[in-house]
Formats: C-alpha cells, structure tokens, sequence
C-alpha cells in the first residue's frame, strides 16, 4: 500500500463495467462505508497511525454492525412484513462483519493477537450462516432465469451449431428437446434450493438466538468503545499500518499474475480454486485500502465485482451438475440440467474476461 503522497508503480488501465449480480456478496464490490467520499485521501501521511486511523475505523465498523443488528431486530419480529427492509439489514450486517474480520487479519501485529484471531474466527462464522439463504435464493433466480433463456428462440448452442455448419433443423431439435426438459429441470432446481434456503434461514435464525452469537454481539459492542492494541502500538510510526497494507496488495497483485492465462479451456474447474483466492484477496485489499486512505478504491470496484459473478456462475454450474445427478430423472431433463451447466461455465468464462478487461495493474497480467 503507498502512501497518500507516494506516486504508484502500476499504473490503471480503463475497462468496462460489468452488470449485476445475484449471489451473496454481489454487494461487497460496491459498498462504499457511509459517510467517506471515494475521491478523496483522509487521511495525510503523518497520521497514519493505530490510535489515529486503524482504532477509529474499527469503532465505526462495530458501530455499524450493532446498527444493523438493532434493524435486523426490528424488521424480522413476526408482525413486521418489512421482508426486504430484514434483508438489508442482513447485508449491512454482513458488510461490516466483513470489514472488521478483514481489517483484523492484516493488522493483526497492530492488535492483541488472541482477541483479533478469535473475533476474527467468529465473525468469519456469522457471516457465513447468514450468506447461504441469500445465496440460494439467488442461485435459484440465476438458473431459472438462465433455463428460460435458453429455451427460447435465441438458444446460443444453436448458434454455435450454426457457426459449424450444421443445418437448422438441428437447431429446432435441439430447442426442442431442451423445451421439454427445461421446464421440470426448473422445477427440480426448486425443490432443491427451495430447500437447501429454507434450511439456511432456519440455521440463520438459530444462529441469531444461540448463546455464541450473543457472545460475539458483545465482543463487537466493546469493540465499538475500546479496541485492544498490541502493547507497544501507541504513538508508532505510518510503518505500523502501511506496511501490513502493502503486504496485502503484494499478495494480491502475486495472485492475479499467477491466474490462468485466457486461453486455457473454458471447463477446466481445477482453475476456479486460484479465482476464488483472488477474489477474497482483492476484499482484504480494499479494505486495507479503505483503512490507510481513508476512502473505498473506485479503480477496483468494476474488477471486484466481475470476480463476484466468477463466483456466481461457478456454484450455480455446480447446482446444476449436482441436480443432473438426481436418480432416475428423465433424459430430457438432465439434457436441460447439461445444457445449463455449459451455460454457466460460460458465465464463468465471461466473468475472467471482464476482469482481465477491467484489472487495473497491468503488469500484474502481463507477468511471466
């Protein structure tokens, strides 16, 4: 992480800026935190240090997390219909939780290491059982709405079988043949999701109830008045916090150069494990980014978000391929459920190209 007044190595390359998206952390790319412009540096050079810039940044984040806890509250009791006002609250939950796990792993040397692993372990857990309702939810939107589509007249495999020279009648065969399964690999799709949500929201709530969580509500509510310090931390020097930061770019920038180069074949799925680790590397630098600047990286919101699709499309073609698997299902529909999971490994394929369009550190790209 450079400083404010330092002038950057890689410099930023323009791209466009992909759509949105549907799974359980589409909205960590853009979630700016209140209040804190993405324009400008808060913080000058000289005051980047834990008690001025990393202590306040967590007492804020706790204060968020305890805010959004209160609405969650609010909006869930059984005569309050606000579903999507829970929902939001939900996120912003979430949103913090994540802030303060990820700020608490890279400065970790700034902190009493035992207290931030261990809020660190159980925020992590939070934030996961509350992400797998709305995952689901939006996996099941993702695959019908992706079946609908290609069942219609605009089939792409018909396209690509065009492309071959096969002869239309091909292509209303297979249109065909997908309409008939489509409709019951969608109803399948469903009952399995439908499901697996319900069972997600029962461990949400149970979650909320059980005596762990309120032990972690309280850890959180201390921290939104005290953070513990790691002895020694009053009064060091920028070096305390820049150099955990720079740390945590390095890590990321090493990951992205280590990605499979474009023209790899496009199912190879041994590569989604090195897109995934890039992606929660990219989280813990703009949270970095957010601690030592004091604003959110505009330039990474685009690429941010494309590995948020990535991740999408790569579990909705594994719930596909899981339900092709179902015993004794129709030929019909498992062809559709087929159809579907090269469907959205081609999403997957889509979501690499936008982050390659959109990376700005070009160097890290084009290394050996």
């Amino acid at each position: 992480m450079r400083r404010p007044d330092q002038q950057t190595t890689t410099r930023p390359t323009t791209g466009p800026t992909p759509g949105t998206g549907t799974g359980a952390d589409a909205d960590a790319t853009v979630d700016a935190p209140p209040g804190k412009g993405e324009d400008q540096d808060r913080h000058p050079a000289g005051d980047l240090t834990t008690e001025a810039v990393l202590a306040p940044y967590l007492r804020g984040q706790a204060a968020d997390f305890l805010r959004s806890l209160r609405l969650h509250h609010e909006h869930s009791a059984p005569a309050d219909a606000g579903g999507h006002d829970a929902a939001a609250a939900t996120r912003a939950l979430r949103r913090a939780a994540r802030r303060i796990s990820g700020s608490l792993h890279t400065f970790r040397a700034a902190l009493d290491p035992h207290w931030a692993d261990q809020l660190r372990a159980e925020l992590a857990w939070l934030s996961g059982v509350l992400a797998r309702e709305h995952a689901y939810a939006g996996r099941l939107t993702r695959l019908v709405e992706a079946l609908h589509q290609l069942s219609g007249p605009a089939l792409p495999a018909a396209r690509g079988a065009r492309a071959a020279g096969e002869t239309s009648a091909s292509d209303a065969q297979g249109r065909a043949a997908l309409g008939v399964g489509a409709a019951r690999a969608g109803a399948l799709l469903e009952r399995r999701l439908t499901l697996a949500r319900t069972r997600s929201h029962s461990a949400a709530l149970q979650a909320l109830g059980s005596s762990r969580f309120h032990a972690v509500a309280d850890a959180v509510a201390l921290l939104a008045s005290d953070v513990p310090l790691a002895p020694g931390t009053t009064g060091r020097t920028p070096e305390a916090l820049l150099e955990p930061a720079e740390r945590a770019e390095q890590r990321l920038l090493a990951a992205v150069a280590a990605l499979p180069p474009a023209d790899t074949e496009p199912y190879n799925e041994a590569q989604d494990a090195a897109w995934h680790q890039a992606r929660l590397l990219l989280r813990l630098h703009r949270y970095a980014h957010e601690v030592v600047l004091g604003a959110a990286a505009p330039a990474l919101a685009s690429c941010g978000h494309a590995l948020d699709l990535h991740r999408d499309a790569v579990e909705a073609a594994a719930a596909a391929a899981a339900a092709a698997r179902t015993p004794r299902i129709a030929p019909a529909t498992a062809y559709a459920l087929g159809v579907l999971h090269a469907d959205q490994r081609h999403e997957v394929e889509a979501a690499r190209a936008v982050f390659r369009e959109t990376w700005p550190y070009a160097t890290a790209l084009t290394a050996p």
